[in-house]
């Protein structure tokens, strides 16, 4: 424990330097006044005194006969079982002398505990917490004013910034900042997930590396205008805004798919892409901007935060709103650009050459 208190006064030195955090401090009380009592085994054996006996008398007049003892009483009236304790009142025992005067004995005033204990005042730690077999302090913090993925950065740098921890203490950060942590990983996880499905399903329905790439280049799109609009409207990063931008990514690659699809038929059928991807964008324009608009008008409520809980939910409208708006640019106009990037010298087969002939020979 004096290891253990001697690098937690360190960590909350260092934690005290970041301006926003506030009520910095060891959760466990390390200085609570103790009075220790010290038993004369000899004198006790020789009173007759068994040391149960002793500690029974003591924990009573100190706290609650509960601790030792338990005893139940059922009353037949109702059937119902109470719990039958004694305990000293806290203002009888209230001095040291009162301590010594605990009778040891039922039925008699003497012998006192003063007669076979001495006693002695000292500071211990309050409590003892563990994890398993291994003894933690925890230093609390408060945040004010700041997301918590930016505390959480700056409190791992500090904690690095520290020497190093004596042989067998360990950091280890809990809390919020380990839920979110975890949480964002998860995210992160499915996102990368549901990339790699998409293109795997273009992949398989294309047949074509090629085209499966270029539908899904709204997706940095998606992510870099969720992001901005996150960022100009002063919301963080957390949950809801990656629910939004997975939701604004469904969409986006829908539109990309409807433009890739419809430019690869008339590609097959002009034998020039440039001319395909110009025809697609064209054509494919009104259904892109509709599903768009749409979805942003009906995210735009959500996105000013109305009613009571709005602000918890508005970082989602606001990272779809934000996403849609650039996937929508990068499928209309970066996205035919690509596609003729990846087509422009890929020889074309028309579809009628598909259709083969072959001689009739009659006999006469």
């Amino acid at each position: 424990m004096d290891e253990l208190k001697v690098y937690a006064d360190q960590v909350v030195s260092s934690l005290r330097h970041i301006d926003y955090l506030r009520d910095v401090q060891i959760a466990q009380p390390l200085r609570l006044p103790t009075i220790s009592i010290s038993i004369d085994r000899l004198k006790a054996s020789q009173l007759g005194l068994q040391m149960d006996d002793i500690a029974r008398s003591v924990t009573a007049s100190t706290s609650s006969s509960r601790f030792t003892q338990k005893i139940q009483w059922l009353d037949e009236n109702n059937t119902y079982t109470y719990q039958v304790q004694v305990q000293v009142p806290e203002y009888v025992m209230n001095t040291m002398d009162e301590l010594r005067e605990i009778p040891l004995v039922k039925g008699q005033l003497t012998p006192t505990l003063g007669d076979i204990a001495t006693f002695n005042t000292q500071y211990l730690p309050g409590e003892y917490d563990r994890q398993g077999p291994r003894r933690y302090l925890t230093v609390m913090a408060n945040i004010h004013k700041k997301d918590l993925g930016t505390a959480t950065a700056d409190v791992q740098q500090a904690i690095r910034e520290l020497p190093a921890p004596p042989r067998g203490v360990v950091v280890e950060m809990k809390g919020m900042s380990t839920l979110l942590l975890d949480t964002m990983g998860s995210l992160q996880l499915g996102l990368a997930c549901a990339v790699v499905v998409i293109f795997l399903l273009l992949a398989a329905n294309y047949q074509s590396v090629k085209l499966s790439l270029t539908a899904l280049v709204t997706i940095p799109a998606v992510i870099l205008g969720s992001l901005a609009m996150l960022l100009l409207t002063g919301s963080t990063l957390n949950l809801q805004s990656y629910m939004g931008m997975i939701m604004s990514t469904g969409v986006s690659v829908a539109n990309a798919i409807l433009i890739v699809s419809n430019a690869e038929a008339l590609r097959l059928d002009f034998r020039n892409a440039r001319t395909a991807a110009l025809a697609s964008a064209t054509t494919r324009l009104r259904p892109i901007l509709m599903t768009s608009m749409a979805m942003i008008a009906g995210m735009i409520p959500m996105a000013m935060g109305m009613g009571e809980t709005g602000e918890q939910a508005a970082p989602l409208g606001r990272a779809v709103i934000g996403g849609l708006f650039a996937s929508t640019f990068a499928a209309l106009f970066i996205l035919p650009l690509l596609f003729v990037w990846m087509k422009e010298n890929q020889r074309s087969i028309p579809n009628h050459c598909c259709q083969r002939t072959s001689p009739i020979i009659e006999s006469r």
